[in-house]
């Protein structure tokens, strides 16, 4: 008999191709619930996971002995209990790569939108409250010339700073460790984070989250940020605390904020909703046809790799 894969949310047809041959189980496109997921996973060799379920130890508990592989189809994997895995001999693989451009693309697209003050002049003008070109109608602030401080350059930060470089502004940079090649290629200079955030004019965070990364901007480090500031996020919520945010940008405090992830998703703080300086979507970073196809194929061909007792395309670290 073909071994059981279970597919959590429906995903691009590119993705199922690989996975023809296999028993084959693919659930709603909405996050199924607990129950639902837990029943699913009864007797499955293969999953193919989204960052909305989390796997963790009652999961693979309940999936049984034969599971052999948990493929998430993000670069991220905080949602999958990577510790529990490694203790039951499971193979654990995200899609690195693949949609590095296209969520550069979403971090600079919120750059702009909220240095120029978009979001706020098309409500207004959908509204039918535009009357008139005036000289300080929706002034917002200068992208080209300005520097832009990257937080976490991994390949996606790298991008986003080569964008950067097309629009004229000084890189800083800063990481767990120098990244020499990067600062080669772009000409950007490393710098510890509080000199980032004290003399960048745009934030931009790419860092995964973990323990260490939780909350990494808060109340103190906002307070460090310039008034002119733009900070944006497309990494993981909780990376910033989003009530100080919020604090920081009704205050005035820092000019604008680009977000695409939030702490609670899909829940968003309420104060955040209010706010006019404030660019928000709802976690498309990656959301483009080419690379959602792109990150479909990738996170079943390390299914299909895996059950075939080969290496997986692209595991993580355990």
């Amino acid at each position: 008999m073909p071994d059981k894969v279970l597919v959590t949310r429906e995903i691009p047809a590119a993705g199922l191709r690989p996975l023809e041959g296999f028993d084959l189980t693919v659930l709603s496109e909405a996050p199924p619930e607990r129950e639902e997921l837990l029943e699913a996973a009864e007797g499955v060799a293969g999953v193919l996971s989204n960052v909305t379920e989390k796997i963790d130890a009652e999961f693979m508990d309940a999936a049984g002995e034969g599971l052999k592989v948990i493929a998430n189809m993000a670069v991220g994997y905080d949602n999958i209990d990577v510790a529990a895995a490694k203790e039951r001999g499971i193979a654990v693989t995200n899609t690195p790569g693949v949609l590095d451009e296209t969520t550069a693309d979403t971090a600079f697209m919120l750059l702009l939108a909220a240095a120029r003050r978009l979001g706020e002049s098309e409500r207004t003008l959908r509204a039918g409250e535009w009357h008139w070109w005036g000289p300080k109608l929706f002034v917002g602030v200068d992208v080209w010339g300005k520097k832009l401080g990257i937080v976490g350059m991994g390949r996606i930060g790298q991008a986003v700073a080569r964008r950067g470089k097309g629009f004229g502004m000084d890189i800083i940079y800063h990481n767990r460790s120098r990244k020499e090649d990067a600062e080669n290629e772009l000409d950007a200079r490393y710098t510890d984070l509080e000199e980032l955030l004290q003399t960048a004019d745009f934030v931009s965070i790419h860092t995964p989250l973990t323990d260490e990364t939780r909350h990494l901007i808060g109340a103190e480090e906002l307070g460090k940020m310039k008034p002119t500031a733009v900070l944006v996020n497309t990494s993981r919520g909780p990376v910033v605390d989003e009530e100080a945010l919020a604090d920081a940008l009704a205050e005035g405090r820092i000019f604008a904020a680009g977000l695409d992830v939030y702490e609670e998703e899909p829940k968003v703080h309420p104060k955040l909703l209010e706010l006019e300086n404030a660019v928000l979507a709802p976690h498309i970073g990656s959301g483009s046809r080419e690379t959602r196809d792109g990150m479909a194929v990738l996170a079943a061909e390390n299914v299909v790799a895996v059950l075939s007792g080969e290496k997986p395309k692209t595991p993580v670290d355990q």
